[in-house]
């Protein structure tokens, strides 16, 4: 992936993508990531599946998969990692953000 990339789109992350693509049986469905305002501190990750991509989006590829993020939420991603995690409390996309100052307990929530 070329260090131009605002963030890192992890292998097992692109995987589940591909995964979940191939069984949705659509060879269009990219992963999106965006922030929210809300959470217990401040702001949210939210993921979807997207087949189109707007014009401010930016995409980043691994291994024939693409993660787009909006204009608005690439500034708070820049530099972070969009990973897949399996464990017993179950499996889901996580962002690893250096940019959040505090997150919450469950991980899906952060203040900058």
């Amino acid at each position: 992936m070329p260090n131009s990339s605002p963030l890192l789109f992890t292998d097992q992350a692109a995987a589940k993508v591909r995964s979940l693509r191939d069984e949705e049986g659509n060879p269009n469905l990219k992963l999106r990531v965006y922030i929210t305002g809300g959470g217990c501190s401040g702001f949210s990750y939210g993921f979807s599946f997207d087949e189109d991509v707007k014009d401010d989006d930016t995409v980043v590829e691994n291994s024939g998969v693409e993660l787009i993020i909006d204009a608005m939420s690439v500034q708070y991603l820049a530099g972070s990692a969009v990973d897949y995690e399996q464990s017993l409390m179950g499996s889901r996309f996580v962002v690893q953000n250096p940019n959040a100052t505090s997150t919450c307990g469950c991980g899906s929530s952060f203040a900058i």
